[in-house]
């Protein structure tokens, strides 16, 4: 994910350059500079019959204009994140803004053709146009200036938040965040969960508002609701999207189940049993994460005996002299050793690798895309350490996904659905193991398997905890949208969902006027969240099948394709896809199936699904 509370990742397109500049929003007109764009003539007849050649010649001219507007929006918004002032702040929100509203005139205009009888690509590219908008705006000028600023002012508060400690002290989310990672006392880490939770009583009235006037443009675009629309993103009906989500998670759940009842166990003995319950769900506080979405920060609570690999990436790097570049020309060795061309000059270039000295800029990881030709770069401020040099791998693994499909039409250059994208990321990021390491020089020696339990404790602290929780987040909002739950209710079903997927509770009493679902960027910034729950199914099951077309003969999460053509030619077939096929397409040429299979993780993590049984015998586990 790009953002790197965790990182919000964007391909920067015409659908989507607001998150980076959410805070901006609020300066930015409705109507003056971009009139000329709205009020565009179109070239089609409204009051004749529509026909398929009415269709693509719809589509030819919005390519066109898309075009245009993606590398605007593209430029603007990374002189932006590059350059924070308030002069860059209000070119891209106009950049932003311009875009927007053509996403508006776009999606309108392509409902226009669902009675028209098309061809299959040109259904899908106007599927691709109807579905660009993720907050639907009514056709209402008044409704949808209103849900503009809705969102500025959503944005707003979320970005200005900030707490004053009991101390006198104020602190930042990013403050906060740094001290729910690393302090071990309870009631610091309860007044930082509570404190935080303080910015987004305020948000209940906007987001409500938010959420009819959202469902009315869905309606307006032909669908039952603002979660259907959403969900018919996916190449199947949107009742089986919800569907397949829950049957993924059901193959996830028992090794979710012991994770958390020794996770649970060990924080008993840490705070106490009167403080952690061992038959209730786990205080959200206590995780190592303000969300307790992830909870790799408290590996050291949890770590197994004995679990020290020997070796230390960051100490690695230092003894092998790699500063900044040579991290990521290591990492950009990786693509080309699966037959991937080079990254072009330009990209390292015009990159940013570390913070400058002389102006603020945005640091969380992002991969991007301006001209969806070859100017491809990352923006980083890279520390150097083991946990940044897998993050510079993940990063590539967008910039080459973006390079692949820069040959297809505009409408297909994305990923072949929105949890593609941090898959393949997160993918070559699984092939960065101690075998790899020792390949390229920075360990002597692979630990033997008895060290395997740490490792995949680790990665299962981020990437299996995060599951429920990936998933939940749009159960919530899905419910919100169809009214199931109502305003009054807000709090309460989402605490309910949570202590159902996660087995999480909030450690106080809330308010009856609390909004932590507000409390999460994504729920004000208005992101869909089951990318990220489908990105961490994707990721295993990629692995696994590139894993197998490589040749490998070790367990999988000992695996690695580093040098293996064959695995990178399929990566790469599939890469170029786009979107210009369903997703179960192009899933196919990775792994022979058209339906995703969670027991990739249950392979990946075997032998730590087996240490944690025989830790949790006696137990009473469930929550």
């Amino acid at each position: 994910m790009i953002i790197k509370m965790k990182q919000i990742k964007k391909t920067f397109k015409f659908t989507g350059l607001a998150l980076i500049i959410a805070a901006s929003l609020t300066a930015c007109s409705q109507e003056s500079s971009q009139q000329a764009s709205v009020e565009k003539a179109d070239p089609i007849n409204a009051q004749a019959p529509l026909t398929a050649t009415d269709a693509q010649q719809f589509l030819d001219n919005v390519a066109k204009e898309m075009v245009k507007l993606n590398l605007e929006g593209s430029r603007a918004a990374w002189i932006y994140a590059n350059f924070i002032t308030e002069d860059t702040a209000s070119l891209a929100a106009e950049a932003d803004q311009k875009s927007t509203e053509a996403g508006v005139r776009y999606a309108m205009k392509a409902a226009t053709f669902d009675n028209v009888e098309v061809n299959a690509t040109q259904r899908r590219q106007l599927n691709i146009l109807k579905q660009s908008l993720v907050m639907p705006a009514p056709q209402d000028s008044k409704k949808s200036a209103e849900l503009a600023n809705i969102g500025a002012k959503l944005g707003s508060i979320y970005g200005k938040g900030s707490y004053t400690t009991k101390a006198g002290k104020e602190m930042s989310l990013g403050d906060m965040t740094s001290t729910m990672a690393n302090s071990r006392d309870y009631d610091e880490l309860l007044e930082m969960w509570s404190g935080w939770r303080e910015i987004s009583p305020e948000m209940k009235p906007l987001y409500t508002r938010q959420a009819e006037l959202a469902n009315e443009g869905a309606k307006g675009l032909g669908y039952k609701d603002l979660g259907a629309m959403w969900r018919s993103n996916y190449d199947m009906p949107a009742d089986d999207f919800a569907k397949e989500l829950d049957r993924l998670w059901g193959q996830v759940k028992p090794l979710y189940d012991d994770l958390h009842c020794y996770v649970r166990t060990e924080l008993g003995e840490t705070y106490g049993t009167d403080k952690v319950a061992q038959d209730k769900s786990i205080p959200a506080h206590l995780l190592g994460n303000m969300w307790a979405q992830s909870w790799g920060n408290i590996y050291d609570l949890v770590a197994p005996e004995d679990a020290d690999p020997g070796y230390d990436v960051t100490k690695q790097l230092a003894a092998n002299n790699y500063d900044e570049i040579q991290m990521v020309r290591g990492a950009e060795k990786f693509f080309t050793s699966l037959g991937f061309d080079a990254l072009p000059e330009t990209f390292y270039q015009r990159s940013l690798f570390t913070k400058p000295a002389d102006r603020d800029v945005v640091c969380h990881a992002s991969a991007w895309d301006l001209d969806a030709k070859d100017d491809i770069r990352i923006k980083m401020c890279i520390q150097k350490t083991g946990e940044e040099f897998n993050v510079i791998h993940h990063e590539l693994g967008h910039n080459f996904y973006q390079r692949a499909y820069k040959d297809q039409p505009v409408y297909f250059q994305n990923s072949a659905n929105d949890g593609f994208h941090e898959a393949i990321g997160d993918t070559i990021a699984l092939s960065v193991t101690p075998k790899y390491l020792k390949e390229i020089g920075l360990i002597d020696t692979i630990p033997d398997e008895s060290k395997d339990i740490g490792l995949l404790m680790k990665q299962a602290l981020d990437k299996i905890a995060f599951i429920p929780f990936g998933l939940m987040v749009d159960q919530w909002r899905w419910k919100v949208y169809s009214g199931e739950i109502t305003p009054e209710n807000y709090n309460t079903s989402w605490w309910e969902l949570r202590e159902k997927y996660q087995g999480v509770a909030a450690p106080i009493d809330r308010d009856a006027n609390a909004f932590d679902p507000g409390a999460k960027y994504h729920v004000p910034g208005g992101v869909p969240y089951s990318r990220y729950f489908l990105a961490h199914i994707q990721q295993f099951e990629f692995h696994r099948a590139l894993c197998e077309i490589s040749g490998n003969t070790d367990p999988i999460h000992r695996c690695s394709i580093y040098n293996s053509k064959e695995a990178g030619a399929a990566l790469n077939t599939m890469l170029e896809m786009g979107s210009s096929q369903p997703w179960q397409q192009a899933y196919k040429v990775v792994t022979g199936n058209e339906q995703m299979d969670a027991s990739a993780i249950l392979d990946y993590f075997a032998p730590l699904h087996v240490w944690l049984k025989n830790k949790n015998q006696g137990k009473q586990c469930g929550f």
